[in-house]
């Protein structure tokens, strides 16, 4: 089962406020200038999803798993667990 958006949001706020200016990500929060900060104002609640807003987010947790090497189409629980996962990844 997919991580839902409610966790997607959670994740990407996460990295957004604790990594986003760490220079291994730079690249990453660069590019994802919308998605990051959408899901951040998200999970905050200080703003409404919306249809038009989803797919930043969604494009954003997909391009994070991607870049860690992992399933988009997994469910995951936190920006921990991601880290943790590909660390265990690296060292196969």
């Amino acid at each position: 089962m997919p991580t839902n958006f409610e966790t997607k949001c959670a994740i990407l706020s996460d990295l957004w406020l604790n990594y986003k200016d760490n220079e291994e990500l730079e690249d990453f929060v660069e590019y994802n200038d919308l998605g990051l900060p959408l899901a951040y104002l998200i999970h905050t609640d200080l703003v409404a999803v919306t249809e038009t807003g989803m797919p930043y987010v969604d494009e954003t947790f997909n391009l994070l798993c991607a870049a860690l090497g992992l399933d988009s189409d997994d469910e995951y629980d936190s920006l921990n667990e991601l880290m943790q996962l590909e660390d265990e990844d690296e060292e196969d």
